[in-house]
């Protein structure tokens, strides 16, 4: 294994061959000082390919593409970019095949400092890079003290390592913007929904960090989740979030990735109630299956009338993904007193997010609806025939646009 602490020292040409795939951790995850480094030298390696997560840095960018075919399963982030301009091929996959699918000839990982047993913790994120690590080449970590030392299934020793840079870059935080009132409504008809004892997958930003803020009077929920915010960590701090009723994992927040502040980083540290897995466990259907009152809420860009959901596409761009959504929503609705909720605003500026046709491709189909919440209600899909969910999805749109999507769905013999 070779260290360094200087850049300079960093030759990238002995790790990274031509037609290699890389792949790195994503959000909060993202080894950015070496990934920077990279894209500042990638004319020097032609022809490889890199795979990207959510993108919180402007990492890569479309002049890039020179020298890099890019590739994703999603289009958040500073991704947007390169899919704006057609540089990013979207990999529309469910986030359990990971494991199955990416097979990177290096791994670029950001751990934090070795603990006193020469162990190196994933920090910020296990999720995907954990499972790539097995079938890579190279291995190259950025190794930070800055970072949290987090608990997790399995940890990595210098053995497991190529290169280590040893980085002291100071980290950015992520806050949610503070909720308006449209969200503190839709969250209040999502937390009805959520019975105490319950265990939740949610996602991140303004909306799910509201959901959570409507959970302050719950009792002994539990997490088990792709990622978590800092509106986890405050239900774990306030006792809500225990984990006691969970038949896996009693105690243990579970969750592939960390993204939020700084007190959401220290909260973690060391923090054996809070575990990292890798998306090989977070999202396994198995692992799924014996989860009792899973309560799966996500998002969408847009439903239509009879509950199928396009999380993917907007205007014609790649800004969402297919994910890890699926995956969770099917366990919910096999869970035992499980739910699956999706919830959006019913509109955006002039136009209507409940739509009589998608714009954009199924990313779950209506068969798998559940229960759709806007700041106008709760429109439970379940066992109802295509023209009592027409009814009861116009009954949540937004009221400038009942009528027209009344109309359109007549003359689309749905009512």
């Amino acid at each position: 294994m070779q260290r360094i602490h200087d850049l300079s020292q960093l030759d990238w040409e002995r790790y990274i061959q031509e037609d290699d795939l890389v792949l790195w951790g994503q959000a909060q995850a993202e080894p950015l000082t070496l990934t920077q480094n990279l894209m500042q030298n990638c004319h020097k390696i032609s022809n490889f390919s890199v795979f990207l997560g959510i993108s919180n840095f402007a990492t890569c960018s479309p002049e890039h593409a020179a020298y890099i075919d890019f590739s994703s399963y999603c289009g958040a982030g500073s991704n947007r970019l390169l899919a704006k301009s057609k540089q990013l091929e979207i990999i529309p996959s469910h986030y359990s095949a990971f494991c199955k699918i990416l097979w990177p000839d290096v791994v670029i990982i950001q751990l934090s400092a070795p603990n006193e047993r020469g162990q190196y913790s994933f920090a910020l994120g296990q999720d995907y890079p954990a499972d790539a690590i097995r079938h890579a080449r190279t291995v190259i970590a950025e190794v930070n003290a800055n970072l949290p030392w987090t608990y997790a299934s399995d940890y990595l020793t210098e053995q497991d390592l190529d290169l280590v840079y040893e980085s002291n870059r100071k980290f950015t935080a992520e806050t949610a913007a503070e909720p308006n009132s449209m969200n503190t409504q839709i969250a209040a008809h999502v937390a009805s929904l959520i019975p105490n004892g319950a265990t939740l997958q949610i996602g991140i930003g303004t909306l799910p960090e509201t959901v959570l803020n409507a959970l302050s009077h719950h009792q002994n929920l539990g997490i088990h989740s792709g990622i978590i915010s800092d509106g986890v960590a405050k239900l774990m701090q306030s006792g809500v979030i225990n984990n006691s009723q969970k038949a896996i994992d009693s105690g243990i927040t579970i969750t592939g990735l960390i993204n939020g502040s700084e007190q959401l980083h220290d909260f973690v540290n060391l923090n054996s109630n809070i575990q990292l897995r890798a998306s090989s466990y977070t999202h396994n259907p198995q692992v799924l299956s014996q989860l009792d009152n899973l309560i799966a809420v996500n998002s969408a860009i847009e439903v239509d009338l009879t509950g199928q959901v396009n999380a993917e596409i907007a205007n014609g761009t790649y800004v969402g993904a297919v994910g890890g959504a699926l995956d969770f929503i099917r366990a919910a609705n096999q869970s035992a007193h499980g739910r699956s909720i999706i919830a959006l605003p019913s509109a955006g500026k002039n136009f209507t997010r409940i739509v009589s046709q998608l714009s954009g491709p199924v990313s779950t189909p209506r068969s798998d609806a559940g229960f759709f919440v806007t700041e106008y209600g709760i429109a439970d899909l379940r066992g109802l025939s295509l023209s009592a969910r027409a009814n009861k999805m116009i009954s949540i749109a937004h009221p400038d646009f009942r009528e027209q999507l009344t109309a359109e769905a007549k003359s689309l013999s749905l009512i």
